[in-house]
């Protein structure tokens, strides 16, 4: 991964837009991957954050929408734009209920595709940080020992001091050290903080 670059995959079976269309976006500073064809892209596309597809609709064999039926079967999850001519009202329903993040009509303009662009690689690159961050809990707190394990589940609940005495049969001074220790080992300054990065993690 490379935080300074950002990647467009880009599949189009119309040669002159789809070179139209990577001249813009490098000359934005994207790092672009061109495919005249679905089974190129799905042959040689390798996962890259952040990242977003850029892909026409109708397609000879493989349509958009059985494009990102294929990678979701493949478990890529990765910001879909897709741009046609004329698409059926059914194809863009699904498309979107399988995700897509939109969908531009030809002929479409180069500021409002740049600007969707823009936007997909934005989300894309807020769910690489949520994952990140996410990891990094998981590695955080795999060095809490059981007890202090057992403090950060409840603190995650909203347990204050006087019912983490009663839950855990300790004293005041007890909890009060297992909180300092929870809290310097998974580096969080507030209860705020860690009840924040606990609302996905199981368990919590």
């Amino acid at each position: 991964m490379n935080s300074n670059k950002k990647f467009i995959f880009l599949v189009e079976d119309d040669d002159g837009l789809r070179s139209d269309l990577e001249r813009a976006l490098q000359f934005c500073g994207y790092t672009v991957f061109t495919f005249s064809n679905p089974a190129q892209f799905l042959s040689e596309f390798k996962p890259l954050v952040p990242a977003v597809l850029v892909t026409d609709m109708r397609m000879p064999k493989l349509s958009g929408v059985e494009l990102q039926s294929e990678l979701i079967e493949k478990g890529h999850k990765i910001p879909i734009i897709f741009i046609s001519g004329e698409s059926l009202d059914e194809q863009i329903v699904k498309a979107f209920k399988n995700g897509a993040f939109d969908f531009l009509l030809k002929p479409f303009s180069r500021e409002a595709f740049l600007s969707t662009v823009a936007k997909a690689i934005e989300q894309d690159s807020i769910a690489m940080q949520e994952l990140i961050r996410k990891s990094r809990l998981a590695e955080a707190l795999k060095t809490l020992s059981p007890r202090e394990l057992q403090v950060f589940h409840l603190l995650a609940k909203g347990y204050g001091n006087k019912e983490l005495v009663e839950a855990l049969g300790i004293s005041l001074s007890t909890v009060k050290e297992y909180k300092s220790e929870v809290m310097y080992k998974l580096r969080l300054r507030s209860l705020a903080e860690l009840i924040a990065l606990s609302t996905n993690f199981p368990g919590s």
